[in-house]
């Protein structure tokens, strides 16, 4: 009889009063709750992401990045630190060769690209893009605000959303130098402020979620002589048809299975989930419903799908949900955890 897998939870909080930015929790996936770990000092962590191999996790922090080994019992190993030369970013990735690692920028509208050393660590920066423009000015959207860095499958080009400018710019990537060029924009709506973004595996399609105008737009992708093509296939709304406003779209992940893609609202307050074609890359909405929790920064389903945990920012909790995937139903399952600030999850399977 197969083992059963076993997973921990990472979840990045911001750090007024404590110092540990990173919480690690035991996942009881069976009854879909968690139960405390470990927590690793370092200073607001805006976002963690771990690399494609499975081996290490990178996190923001005031000061930078700083990378951390993953040891088989889920724990967090220190590995180093690097600079990004600029403000707290938002949002961190890797290439798929795990030799850059990407930051996006919110409050200085800055792509910084740095190398990673081969015992996962960060090491010199390589290339620094600073957004320029001018949008709508109007409130917070009258500037740069790089707020997600993603490569494309074929780990060709990296993908920066610029909720400020309304577009996701579209950069080749120099895998010897670590540079970037431009090279193609998807543009968004005037004003709907794409926020995250994601890829299917298989390299097919993007899903950007756009922060202020509720909806996901998904996009079909390929390279043809040697440039990137953007078609836009689908536009899908994250609230319900009742929605009356004051809303701003936040989440985006997808299930392990990558059989639905989860979203979230704040001001609404709910989760939204879709199931994914995956032959024409379209969503179907399957519910969008209350989360019993103040601006869900972050959701994700649980590996086995069958639970769902909020993280409710502005209220400072996780609240835990049964879900029914077929019925479009989630239930409040047990009472909420408190956690200060929390900003983002991620699931990983462990082997010990």
């Amino acid at each position: 009889m197969a083992a059963k897998k076993k997973y921990v939870a990472y979840v990045s909080t911001y750090t007024m009063g404590d110092s540990h930015g990173i919480k690690i929790y035991d996942v009881d996936v069976k009854n879909g709750r968690f139960s405390d770990k470990g927590e690793v000092e370092i200073t607001n962590s805006s976002y963690v992401t771990i690399s494609h191999n499975e081996k290490f996790l990178y996190a923001i922090t005031d000061f930078g990045v700083d990378a951390f080994k993953i040891l088989e019992d889920g724990n967090l190993e220190p590995v180093n630190h690097g600079t990004i030369n600029g403000m707290r970013g938002c949002y961190l990735s890797t290439d798929y060769a795990e030799n850059f690692l990407f930051v996006a920028g919110y409050h200085d509208g800055k792509i910084t690209v740095l190398r990673l050393k081969k015992n996962g660590g960060v090491g010199e920066i390589t290339d620094e893009i600073y957004l320029k423009g001018m949008g709508s000015v109007a409130e917070r959207n009258f500037r740069p605000h790089a707020s997600c860095v993603k490569m494309t499958r074929d780990n060709h080009y990296l993908m920066a959303a610029d909720l400020g400018m309304d577009h996701v710019d579209v950069y080749r990537l120099d895998h010897k130098t670590g540079k970037l060029k431009l090279v193609d924009v998807i543009r968004s709506e005037i004003d709907s402020a794409p926020r995250h973004i994601k890829m299917t595996k298989d390299g097919k399609f993007v899903y950007i979620v756009h922060e202020m105008k509720n909806y996901i737009d998904v996009y079909s992708y390929k390279e043809e002589d040697g440039n990137p093509y953007f078609t836009k296939i689908q536009n899908i709304s994250t609230l319900n048809d009742y929605h009356a406003g004051g809303s701003a779209a936040s989440a985006l992940n997808f299930s392990m299975d990558e059989k639905y893609l989860i979203s979230s609202n704040a001001g609404d307050n709910s989760a939204v989930a879709y199931e994914i074609n995956h032959k024409t890359g379209e969503l179907k909405k399957l519910f969008c419903l209350p989360v019993s929790g103040d601006y869900p920064k972050d959701v994700a389903l649980f590996p086995d799908n069958k639970h769902l945990v909020s993280l409710n920012h502005e209220s400072g909790t996780m609240t835990f949900f049964h879900t029914d995937m077929e019925k479009g139903l989630i239930v409040m399952n047990g009472k909420e955890m408190k956690i200060a600030s929390p900003n983002c999850i991620i699931f990983h399977e462990i082997t010990k």
